[in-house]
């Protein structure tokens, strides 16, 4: 050094008492960096693509999510039926007569509780009642379980024919 005061800040050099250099010729204009104030934040035209790339992306996927959704809706009632419908006759078995409502099954302890109609959301099972094949004296008793929901599954059937 030749006695000047000099230091080095970022990429630019100051001499003390002069002014900072100029820019290196051997960086091109473009490459030149930009103010601070030049360099924050994303254009509108930026934003709006990255919009419109998500609302396509949730375009493409909500139908897929909801038949997937339709699809565990119709798994969990097919599991709840055949559940209801073995412990009615386990019950039928045990007992010798079959049981008066679905509530007999929860309070012997044969279902914990009664449960939900995944596709109506509420406890409304259809109950099909007849004679107790069991029964010397011609008792009634619940025979089958269906589904309340009048709507039709995805294989074309009416979810009360399950």
């Amino acid at each position: 050094m030749s006695g000047d005061n000099q230091w080095a800040v970022g990429s630019r050099q100051l001499a003390v008492g002069g002014a900072p250099p100029a820019e290196p010729a051997s960086l091109p204009a473009a490459r030149r960096p930009l103010p601070a104030a030049l360099q924050r934040g994303f254009t509108m035209l930026e934003l709006m693509i990255v919009i419109s790339i998500i609302v396509i992306l949730a375009v493409i996927a909500m139908p897929q999510y909801q038949k997937s959704v339709t699809h565990a809706k119709e798994t969990v009632l097919r599991d709840n039926l055949y559940q209801l419908r073995k412990s009615i006759d386990l019950y039928g078995a045990d007992k010798g007569k079959l049981p008066q409502s679905l509530d007999d099954l929860a309070a012997a302890g044969y279902i914990r509780d009664v449960p939900l109609d995944p596709i109506t959301g509420e406890k409304d099972w259809v109950v099909e009642t007849g004679e107790d094949p069991a029964s010397l004296s011609g008792e009634q008793g619940i025979t089958n379980v269906r589904s309340a929901s009048p709507d039709t599954s995805t294989e074309g059937t009416p979810y009360n024919e399950w």
